[in-house]
């Protein structure tokens, strides 16, 4: 049984609404940070990204730049910019992106549900990025930014949601620069918040899809108010972490492709041969070009499988199990050979696995992506144009990913297991500064 909750939100004055909204903090550069807000002192970034208002020398881990953070938004409410709500309450969240739509419920999960593993998770969590959300999330005293989490909907929360929209105003509706619609329903009536209460308690587990690092920090931060408040009862905000509730089957999991700098000391030759051990190559290069059946011409430059001859011929992966590779000038469709993973184990037969493990690992000396600074990671939404880019301004060799599915994403949480880095890369984003969940 999984407690989701509504809460007293902190959120925009809907008159800016679109300015405050920001993209996570950690899919940018403080240098790019800077640059999207220029000329918007309204932005959220100056709460999630708090070092853009500070001397470029400060380090962003200097405890000034949680301060700042902390001061940006207690000026935010005091202003104007933020109004708060006066009851607990949930949200509707959609959001549009090229015609396509999720819609998801905003509210709290419980800190116990994580560490009972109620909500469960797919991904390790670097120390290091989780002190820092620790120390922003302690110093703000508040969750600034949505933790992601999905579910198997049982049909009841799906049709709640649908009806709830058809039948209210929005409070918030925009379309922001990168053309992302946001639309925004408070559901304020008492007797709907029990029903989807009760809704959720018939929900056996929730899954992380976006946002380990955030909901370890909250977590943490929520033990560290238990040991300051030991007489505690459970019901105090401190207990609860801020999320956006989705339904899996409105989710869509774009690749996360790879590009490596060298080939590890092999000729061209070489590599392709280390290559053909584990995998069928073929090339796609006119005669002996790959046509994908679903589409065989080319889509915004770049397609679906091999494009027809005359043109730079691209591979984008059309199931499991294949791979688009691209080196000098050249793309290749590799399929991965009988016996090279485990189809009984949810983490062997990931595409990322096989790869990592029959190519990446023995030819190209890639032993740990998470931490060696030959590999680099591209996701999806940049289009296959991107690994084109790279490789030809100098890097060595790109490949094209299948996407790996919300359901491979659910098996390797619910066997406790741990998916390889760099495995999801959802889209659309959710935006920070839309809701606010302070702690006390």
């Amino acid at each position: 049984m999984a407690v989701f909750r509504p809460f007293k939100a902190v959120r925009p004055d809907e008159r800016i609404v679109d300015k405050v909204a920001a993209l996570p903090y950690d899919v940018m550069s403080s240098r790019e940070a800077r640059e999207m807000v220029k000329d918007n002192p309204h932005s959220f970034l100056h709460v999630d990204r708090a070092e853009i208002d500070l001397d470029p020398s400060v380090d962003i881990y200097d405890a000034s730049v949680y301060a700042r953070a902390a001061m940006n938004l207690e000026e935010m409410l005091a202003d104007g910019t933020n109004i708060a709500e006066d009851k607990p309450v949930y949200y509707i969240y959609r959001q549009v992106m090229d015609g396509r739509a999720q819609a998801g419920i905003v509210g709290c999960a419980s800190i116990d549900d994580y560490m009972n593993n109620v909500i469960r998770k797919h991904e390790l969590t670097r120390a290091d990025k989780e002190e820092d959300r620790i120390r922003h999330v302690d110093t703000c005293n508040a969750n600034t930014g949505p933790i992601f989490l999905t579910f198997r909907d049982n049909g009841e929360i799906g049709r709640f949601t649908s009806d709830w929209m058809a039948s209210h105003q929005p409070i918030y509706d925009f379309t922001s620069d990168d053309g992302i619609t946001h639309t925004v329903w408070k559901v304020d009536e008492v007797d709907a918040e029990n029903r989807l209460y009760r809704h959720f308690q018939d929900i056996p587990c929730f899954y992380i899809a976006d946002g380990h690092h955030r909901s370890a920090s909250a977590v943490r931060v929520g033990q560290m108010r238990r040991e300051e408040h030991p007489d505690y009862d459970g019901t105090e905000e401190f207990n609860f972490f801020l999320s956006v509730l989705f339904p899996s089957d409105e989710l869509r999991i774009y690749d996360y492709n790879r590009v490596v700098h060298d080939l590890n000391g092999l000729s061209e030759e070489e590599f392709l041969a280390g290559v053909r051990k584990k995998f069928d190559v073929k090339t796609c290069d006119g005669e002996d070009s790959i046509i994908s059946p679903a589409m065989n011409h080319m889509e915004d430059s770049e397609g679906t499988g091999c494009a027809g001859k005359g043109i730079l011929e691209r591979y984008r992966p059309v199931k499991k199990h294949e791979f688009g590779m691209y080196l000098s000038g050249k793309w290749y469709r590799l399929t991965a050979k009988e016996g090279t993973f485990d189809a009984n184990d949810p983490v062997s037969r990931l595409d990322v696995s096989i790869l990592q493990e029959n190519l990446l690992s023995p030819v190209l000396g890639i032993g740990d992506p998470r931490t060696d600074g030959r590999i680099s990671f591209i996701g999806g939404i940049r289009g296959l144009n991107e690994l084109v880019r790279k490789v030809d301004g100098g890097d060595a060799v790109a490949f094209a990913m299948y996407p790996t599915t919300i359901e491979d994403l659910m098996d390797i949480a619910d066997a406790g297991a741990i998916m390889p880095p760099k495995s999801t890369w959802f889209e659309p984003k959710l935006r920070s500064g839309l809701f606010i969940h302070y702690l006390s």
